[in-house]
């Protein structure tokens, strides 16, 4: 009896680890929905290796930079852009196996070989045609090009279904939000249905008019403490925790414990560079974390906050933000890590993580502003933009030993 109830204990907590290890929020909002027109191909990640940072490849045709694992050695990327403007990700899908296949989980290293090698849509269904079966693969695939395509790829084993963002028979309001089911798969199984939920009211309901930036999608989504089940908004005044304890159950938000990155990448007009695609990355947590706008083409320049640094392998952007973390998260023994001190990160006298940061945020974004307008419309200048990142950089960290130092 003893054996029986300690196998069933092991098997829950398998189940329970792996999926909250590969539980994320994504969308594909296309230029009929956002400010400037151009596409936006979003990835709240959540896994259960904390430690992200960017990395730049040289791939087998384009030179691409990347979401990575710190601890990985190569071969694997969950989320990137290539020089192309080809730019990648997925988010992982519990109701589309149909076979006994053992050896799995392969999304990240074909996502690495697509970035080598892939341009448009139209190479990228090749790409997938062509590899062999098994695909080592349950997942769907979000996928734009600098020629105005747009779609998501519900992927397994054996074959892959193509949703395609810009057709208003399937998107009808211009975007798609996946979390981790697939529309195509068996109805009812897959995870993510409540974040799902929660991401499409949101937009739905506090979209502006053709007014989705990447700013937007990070403040109103990634940072969003909104519940759709159980109607609540622990930002709002009347839900706000600071009336009880300030203690809440960590369960069904989009950003959670498990969450370690955001990534916005903005692609460009049919017609114009790929090489303005811009890669918007929150590293760590990202009520806790900081926006940066990276660009392939600074190759591996980019900024020393968002990459494996000279001590480790670790990001210091990273670094900092889990620090911010672990203090919300506190609580170690019983059940104590599934409960966050939310008046850590946000409270009314607005001395929250998520509230002293959003200055420093706004603060690069408007260092870029005028550059990026500039640079698409006489080519993007790399030795003024390496000056940029030295000056974000400096931003980040100054905010970051504030805020560590309490």
């Amino acid at each position: 009896m003893r054996n029986t109830i300690f196998f069933f204990f092991i098997i829950t907590l398998l189940i329970f680890s792996y999926t909250e290890s590969y539980a994320c929020t994504s969308a594909i909002f296309t230029g009929k929905v956002t400010a400037d027109g151009r596409p936006v191909l979003w990835k709240h990640r959540d896994t259960g290796e904390d430690n992200n940072r960017v990395e730049f490849f040289k791939g087998e045709r384009y030179n691409f930079i990347g979401l990575v694992n710190s601890p990985d050695k190569g071969g694997v990327v969950w989320i990137g852009t290539n020089d192309a403007g080809f730019s990648i990700m997925n988010t992982a899908s519990y109701n589309l196996k149909d076979d006994d296949v053992k050896e799995m989980d392969q999304e990240g290293a074909l996502m690495f070989k697509a970035l080598g090698v892939c341009k448009t849509l139209e190479d990228f269904e090749n790409f997938l045609n062509n590899l062999p079966r098994p695909m080592r693969v349950e997942a769907n695939f979000g996928v734009i090009d600098a020629f105005g395509g747009a779609a998501y790829y519900e992927t397994n084993n054996t074959k892959f279904v193509k949703l395609d963002a810009n057709d208003p028979k399937i998107a009808p309001q211009g975007y798609l939000i996946y979390t981790n089911f697939s529309y195509t798969g068996r109805f009812n199984e897959g995870m993510g249905y409540i974040r799902h939920q929660t991401a499409s009211e949101i937009t739905a309901r506090y979209a502006p008019e053709r007014g989705i930036t990447p700013q937007w999608i990070f403040n109103k989504l990634s940072r969003s403490f909104y519940h759709s089940l159980m109607r609540h908004d622990l930002t709002a005044p009347q839900d706000s925790p600071e009336k009880n304890s300030g203690w809440v159950v960590d369960q069904d938000y989009i950003p959670r414990k498990s969450s370690t990155a955001s990534v916005a990448i903005q692609g460009v007009k049919s017609g114009e560079n790929p090489e303005m695609t811009i890669m918007w990355t929150i590293l760590g947590y990202p009520p806790a974390g900081v926006a940066m706008p990276l660009w392939v083409k600074a190759g591996e320049n980019q900024p020393s906050s968002m990459i494996k640094s000279a001590s480790g392998n670790n990001a210091l952007a990273c670094d900092k933000a889990l620090e911010l973390k672990y203090k919300t998260f506190s609580i170690k023994r019983g059940n104590g890590q599934k409960y966050m001190n939310f008046n850590l990160i946000f409270n009314s006298k607005k001395s929250g993580y998520m509230q002293e940061l959003s200055s420093t945020e706004n603060y690069i974004e408007s260092l870029f502003r005028e550059p990026i307008e500039r640079w698409r419309r006489e080519g993007l200048k790399l030795n003024e933009l390496l000056r940029y990142y030295t000056d974000a950089d400096e931003a980040l960290t100054g905010s970051y030993r504030s805020l560590t130092a309490l």
